[in-house]
């Protein structure tokens, strides 16, 4: 199945940085993995998925979750870099 989320729309979410896209999208997608491996253990820590998706795995789940505007991340501040 391909996904049908497109990538002009997951930069402007992430300020047109790939760099940021790929770290939003793998951190997401260990905290949806993490949470369907602890589901039946009810650990909980993790948050589920915030959309309805046809696809179970995590990264395209993380990506469909950054167009839909339901992931919030903060930009790292650039202290001793000159």
């Amino acid at each position: 199945m391909l996904m049908k989320v497109k990538l002009d729309d997951l930069l402007v979410r992430t300020n047109n940085s790939r760099f940021v896209l790929t770290m939003v999208a793998a951190k997401r997608a260990r905290q949806i993995n993490n949470y369907f491996r602890h589901l039946g253990h009810g650990l909980g820590q993790e948050v589920g998925p915030q959309v309805s998706s046809e696809s179970r795995k995590p990264l395209t789940i993380a990506l469909e979750e950054i167009v839909a505007d339901k992931i919030e991340y903060e930009k790292p501040a650039e202290e001793g870099i000159k």
